[in-house]
Order: C-alpha cells, then structure tokens, then sequence
C-alpha cells in the first residue's frame, strides 16, 4: 500500500508543528507530512529578497515532491511569529504572496494552500 505525503513550509515554532499536522492529515487525507522549517518563511518567501534560503526552500520541497511524491504543498503562517514580527494581518498578505511565489515553481503538485495558524492553535485556510 503507497503512503501519501504532504509538504508542509512553515515557520520552526514548535507551537505550530501538531496543530498544523493534525490539520493537513485530517484535512487532505495524507498519511505523512513532510516539515520545512524556517522563521516567518512566508515573510522570506513574499519578499523574495532572501534568495539563498528561498533556493533552499524550494530545493528541500522538490527532494519532498520527487521522493515522497507529494501532491499538496502548503506554506503556513502563525500569530505571535518571532520570525516575521509583522501583525497578523500583514502576515496573511505574505502568507498569499507566499503561496503565489511557490505556484511560480511548477511543481506538478495538485495544489498550494495557504494555511493560518490563530492565536488558539486553529489552523484556518485562506483563499
């Protein structure tokens, strides 16, 4: 039987880490999520200034795409980020600026989400 994974781009706080795999698993049925870790990443990714860690991001989703054969990537953001002091609605703009620079690298997934992590560990989509 063939194990499905997800790739999941967030932030390295570990406050996030269960509620977001718990979210993703529920959510898309998958049997495994992949983490890339990095503070605030939807701020590095939605800036694009950053280009070292951005390649580096995007080189660790492809190992996770074309190993684990992956068919969703979401990049997720958090309330009370360390890494991206932005407020919460700020974040959410990089967080969709975010998923629309991770669209631009052709991937062959079926999707990229953007998920919001709330102040009480709910994991929120946005659209």
């Amino acid at each position: 039987m063939n194990k499905t994974f997800a790739t999941v781009i967030k932030c390295m706080d570990g406050r996030t880490h269960i509620p977001v795999i718990n979210y993703v698993v529920s959510k898309y049925g998958v049997d495994f999520v992949d983490l890339i870790t990095e503070p605030g990443p939807n701020k590095i990714l939605a800036e694009g200034v950053d280009l070292a860690t951005i390649q580096s991001i995007r080189k660790r989703a492809e190992i996770s795409i074309h190993k684990h054969r992956t068919k969703i990537v979401a990049v997720v953001g958090h309330h009370d980020c360390a890494g991206n002091s932005a407020s919460d609605e700020d974040q959410k703009v990089h967080l969709l600026k975010a998923a629309q620079t991770i669209k631009t690298w052709d991937l062959s997934v079926e999707s990229v989400v953007a998920l919001w992590v709330c102040v009480d560990s709910d994991v929120h989509p946005l659209v």
